[in-house]
């Protein structure tokens, strides 16, 4: 019976311990981070080095690009071989020069982003502090589960925006799951503990029973909203077109604390319920004495 207190208690408390990391993770912004400033100061420098009178700056869109001869590549020694390499490097950094191009053209900032809205971070993009005390831009904008088409792009073609158009449904729906099923797994959880504290003051081992049961299910649901959660931001990434929606390579991203907090919270939720479904089994059962009738003689 004290092995069975202790298990429910503990399942119990480390339920509370759960909703607390769930809630917390709920209301927070920090489930995914991006930091920008090392390439918004890779395009300043780049931008400098362009606006330099010194520069001599080809765009790749004017320069036709000219295979070297056959004969060149297949040769392996000589002056011949010293030019293909030349003509190999100039192709190479007019590629990285075009590319770095196209990435400058977009403005990136530095985000943290939840389930409800998207910020940017304080204290990382100068220019964008300056932009917010203005009152030019807002701080934070809110993640929106409806569909609009005003998001859309403009001036794209037809198939690139009924791509853009499908992707973008298909984001919503992920985004959907991950709040419709952290919201259910909150709720079953705390309907789980409010029946495992009724069950444990009433010494009923079918209610622990139906808790531990109540916390399994509340993380399976948990585990649903992270699984939609992490493939939402995948999905975000790899989305097409590239250079509209990809990352470049020298913006570090990731999952920020409130990610973290969800997970422990998933992880201390199943451990309730293993704990809460086991305690019934330790009980001992009462055992009744049943009093026979006194058998009278002549009578069966």
């Amino acid at each position: 019976m004290a092995a069975m207190k202790i298990l429910t208690s503990t399942g119990l408390f480390l339920a509370f311990c759960a909703l607390g990391l769930l809630a917390m993770a709920i209301c927070t912004d920090y489930w995914y981070e991006t930091d920008a400033r090392r390439h918004r100061e890779r395009c300043k420098n780049y931008a400098n080095k362009r606006n330099d009178p010194g520069y001599i700056y080809i765009s790749n869109h004017n320069l036709p690009l000219q295979m070297p001869p056959s004969s060149v590549e297949r040769r392996g020694g000589g002056p011949d071989a010293s030019s293909a390499a030349v003509v190999r490097g100039k192709r190479h950094f007019v590629a990285a020069a075009s590319a770095m191009e196209s990435h400058c053209s977009r403005q990136f900032n530095s985000t943290i982003s939840g389930l409800w809205r998207k910020c940017h971070r304080e204290g990382f993009d100068l220019e964008t502090e300056d932009l917010i005390y203005k009152g030019l831009i807002q701080r934070c904008t809110p993640v929106k589960y409806h569909y609009s088409s005003s998001i859309l792009p403009r001036n794209l073609p037809i198939n690139i925006t009924k791509t853009i158009r499908q992707d973008e449904w298909h984001a919503l729906h992920l985004r959907r799951m991950t709040a419709g099923f952290v919201g259910m797994a909150v709720s079953i959880i705390l309907f789980g503990w409010i029946i495992g504290v009724l069950g444990c003051c009433q010494q009923h081992d079918l209610m622990q029973y139906v808790a531990g049961l109540l916390f399994l299910m509340g993380g399976t649901c948990c585990i649903i909203s992270l699984c939609t959660c992490v493939a939402g931001i995948n999905f975000e990434l790899s989305r097409y077109p590239r250079y509209m929606y990809g990352l470049p390579e020298d913006i570090s991203h990731g999952y920020g604390w409130s990610m973290f907090c969800a997970w422990g919270g998933l992880g201390l939720t199943l451990l309730a319920g293993f704990l809460c479904t086991l305690a019934p089994s330790l009980s001992t059962p009462t055992r009744t004495a049943t009093h026979k009738p006194r058998q009278e003689n002549g009578t069966v």
